[in-house]
């Protein structure tokens, strides 16, 4: 028998809550740069992540998700796919596509409101690397591939868990660029 906990996520956003709910469950996901995809004919741009397992964090005060403390919950990580439809141009700042074994560490995903559905979507990853996505409205989809593993350790964010802010300038490189 699976328990609730341990069934894979399936998710779509529509809105801008939505997609705040997906960012959630992706903030530190690991992903190759290999992983990632930009499929103009299809208006699609695709990752596979390795996903942190936050719902099996407990809430805070009864140990779970602590070394040692009661109903301490092993971290775990699981491969996802995501996926957002509606992709018009992508854009890249600081993602070394010339290195497809580099990993990249995501930490939100930011939402820009455009006209009539429109809008600007930003995956914000550690080092101040960025992909962002002009889209003819908000249409993304998180799925759970594989069966959860061992995380090596829970990710931490420091004292302030801080996430920098780090907005792609208007002169980034394109999806027909290359990074230097």
């Amino acid at each position: 028998m699976t328990s609730k906990s341990d069934q894979g996520l399936k998710l779509m956003a529509e809105s801008r809550q939505d997609l705040e709910v997906i960012s959630a469950f992706l903030q530190d996901a690991a992903v190759k740069v290999a992983d990632l995809a930009w499929l103009p004919d299809q208006h699609r741009f695709a990752a596979v992540l390795n996903r942190y397992r936050w719902e099996r964090e407990a809430p805070s005060g009864n140990g779970g998700g602590r070394k040692g403390g009661r109903g301490a919950r092993q971290s775990e990580r699981v491969r996802a796919g995501l996926r957002f439809e509606g992709v018009l141009k992508v854009s890249y700042q600081n993602i070394p596509r010339q290195s497809p074994d580099h990993v990249l560490g995501l930490l939100t995903i930011e939402v820009e409101d455009g006209d009539d559905g429109a809008g600007q979507l930003t995956l914000a990853f550690s080092g101040y690397a960025s992909i962002r996505l002009e889209v003819e409205c908000i249409e993304a989809y998180l799925e759970d591939l594989t069966r959860p593993w061992r995380a090596l350790g829970k990710p931490d964010h420091g004292p302030d868990n801080a996430v920098p802010d780090h907005p792609i300038p208007d002169n980034a490189i394109d999806e027909a660029g290359s990074d230097a």
